[in-house]
């Protein structure tokens, strides 16, 4: 979305994954045992997260790249490098550099599904994951803020002559993109059981891949995306070994640019100036 709005690389939106997973643990820590550690208080702090990160997104936003909005890409390039260093190292000097535990756990048993082995965390997460996908595709595409969003997308400054607070709209994105990494760091929290400053730093790359293979600033494809590379990094990891995962995505990556450089829905657009 940001990409699709501002044409922006965040290279901090993975720190922004981990930032909701620190706050998810820091929920834990001060309630203390409080909430439980069932499905159900698992998304009452994904909700808290989200809020929180996406606050924080927007402030970033505000501080970090909208004074260098008319400012050559390269310079914004650099400052959302420079943001995401920030935040994982500001992490590491606040809370420690240690791992830390999650102190949550979804359990249940492990259903047979044609023959996989899927556990029912597996189900609830993925669960969780397709309602918020659902959610925003419905927003983008149907609400009035979705529409404004669409707009500053196609042509930012007819938005302007036409009275859409475009700083506004550009605001509310970085809230929707960082609560979105929020909720998926609370869930990785929950599922590996240990989270770190630099957790983000990987999966960041990884998000930027997923994009691009769907085609980058296409919502729809950036989800398709996401299943092909996870589907092969799982076909990878079963044929070549755990160490070769992301020699295989990374170098999927490549090959599959030289065929379709606009990614699997993405369009070939002129660059407006």
């Amino acid at each position: 979305m940001v990409y699709g709005i501002i044409k922006l690389l965040n290279f901090a939106h993975g720190d922004l994954y981990m930032l909701g997973a620190f706050a998810g643990f820091t929920m834990l820590s001060v309630s203390a045992g409080a909430l439980g550690g069932g499905l159900v208080a698992l998304v009452a702090i994904m909700i808290v997260a989200m809020i929180a990160t996406g606050t924080f997104g927007m402030v970033m936003e505000r501080v970090a790249y909208r004074p260098l909005r008319s400012a050559p890409r390269l310079s914004v390039l650099i400052t959302a490098v420079g943001a995401s260093f920030a935040l994982e190292y500001g992490i590491a000097v606040a809370l420690g550099p240690t791992p830390e535990v999650y102190q949550i756990e979804v359990r249940g048993g492990t259903l047979n599904i044609a023959g996989a082995q899927i556990t029912q965390a597996q189900l609830a997460m993925m669960a969780i994951a397709v309602v918020l996908m659902i959610a925003l595709d419905a927003l983008v595409r149907r609400s009035r803020a979705g529409r404004a969003m669409r707009a500053v997308s196609q042509d930012r400054k007819a938005c302007l002559l036409m009275g859409v607070n475009v700083d506004r709209v550009i605001s509310r994105t970085f809230f929707l993109g960082s609560a979105m990494a929020s909720a998926a760091g609370v869930m990785a929290g929950a599922y590996y059981g240990k989270i770190d400053f630099l957790m983000g730093f990987i999966i960041g790359l990884k998000a930027f891949t997923a994009a691009v293979i769907g085609g980058i600033g296409n919502l729809r494809g950036a989800v398709l995306g996401a299943i092909v590379l996870g589907l092969l990094e799982s076909f990878g990891v079963a044929y070549l070994g755990s160490e070769w995962r992301d020699v295989f995505a990374f170098g999927f990556l490549i090959l599959f640019l030289t065929v379709r450089p606009t990614g699997l829905l993405g369009e070939r657009v002129t660059e407006r100036v």
